[in-house]
């Protein structure tokens, strides 16, 4: 039985921003940390408001604060000028602060 895709089933997201995924066969549920920290770290802000809509606000704030490990640090300033974030609150800042970078 072949089932088709229905604009529920996908965020409308460019696939530019997967680029090294085969975007047809993206399980948009299942992969939701992965697509999240993409569309956080390259998105623009209508892509932001697309995967709120397709996910809920409740549960990008939830995966920015346990579950996503690393995003870059520009990205984690804008999580945080969005969304009423504290940077100590998201595991990805946390983590980083645990584990200081070499310096030359």
């Amino acid at each position: 039985m072949v089932r088709k895709t229905t604009i529920q089933d996908k965020p409308d997201l460019s696939k530019r921003l997967f680029w090294e995924f085969r975007y047809d066969d993206i399980e948009w549920r299942e992969e939701y940390l992965t697509v999240i920290a993409r569309v956080i770290e390259r998105g623009n802000p209508q892509e932001w408001a697309e995967i709120i809509r397709f996910y809920s606000e409740a549960k990008v704030i939830y995966a920015l604060k346990k579950e996503i490990k690393f995003l870059a640090d520009y990205a984690i300033e804008d999580v945080c000028a969005y969304f009423p974030l504290r940077k100590e609150e998201l595991l990805c800042y946390t983590r980083k602060l645990l584990r200081p970078g070499h310096w030359f």
